[in-house]
C-alpha cells in the first residue's frame, strides 16, 4: 500500500453524487484509523457521472499515489465498472464483511466499491474495516489473480494506459 514519507497509509476515495453523504462517514471513519485520505470528491450534492470518480480513483491506484481504493456510488456498480476499466484495478463491489473479506483474500482487490442506497453506514464502515485489515492469500489464488492482469493487458495493448 502506498505511504507518505511519515509511513501513514494512502486511501484514494472518491464517490458521485449518490454516494457523498456515505463517502463523508467513510472519510471521517479513515482519518480516525490513521489513514492519510486522497479525497477526489466530489464534494457537493450537484449530480455528477460516477464514471469520472471511478477513474480518478483508479488513476490514484494505478500511478501508486495510493495504496488502496473506496468508491461509492449509488449501489457501487456503476462506479466498480468505472474504475474496473484500468487494468491496474480489481475493484470489488461488497455488500457485507463476508464479501469483502474474500474479494481482498481471494481476489487481492485493491478498490472498494460500495453501495450508498444498500449498505447503511455501519456496514459500510465494517467493510472498510475488513478491507483494510484483510491481507490477500496468495497461494493458488495470486495465479487466478495474475490471469486477471494479463487478460488486462491483452486488451488494453496499444492504448495509452501505463
Amino acid at each position: 500500500m502506498a505511504t507518505t514519507a511519515a509511513g501513514a497509509r494512502v486511501v484514494a476515495l472518491a464517490s458521485d453524487h449518490a454516494g457523498l453523504g456515505l463517502k463523508q462517514e467513510l472519510h471521517d471513519l479513515l482519518r480516525g484509523l490513521d489513514v492519510e485520505v486522497l479525497d477526489l470528491g466530489t464534494h457537493g450534492a450537484d449530480s455528477v457521472d460516477y464514471p469520472d470518480y471511478g477513474h480518478a480513483v483508479a488513476q490514484a491506484v494505478g500511478a501508486g499515489r495510493a495504496g488502496t481504493g473506496v468508491v461509492v456510488c449509488g449501489t457501487g456498480i456503476g462506479i466498480a465498472m468505472a474504475a474496473n476499466r484500468d487494468p491496474r484495478v480489481r475493484a470489488a463491489v461488497c455488500h457485507d464483511v463476508s464479501s469483502t473479506r474474500l474479494a481482498r483474500a481471494h481476489n487481492d482487490a485493491n478498490v472498494l466499491a460500495l453501495g450508498a442506497r444498500i449498505t447503511g453506514p455501519d456496514v459500510a464502515a465494517d467493510c472498510l474495516k475488513t478491507f483494510l485489515e484483510t491481507p490477500f492469500d496468495g497461494g493458488r489464488h495470486a495465479r487466478r489473480v495474475a490471469k486477471l492482469g494479463q487478460r488486462a493487458a491483452e486488451t488494453t495493448e496499444g492504448t495509452d494506459i501505463p
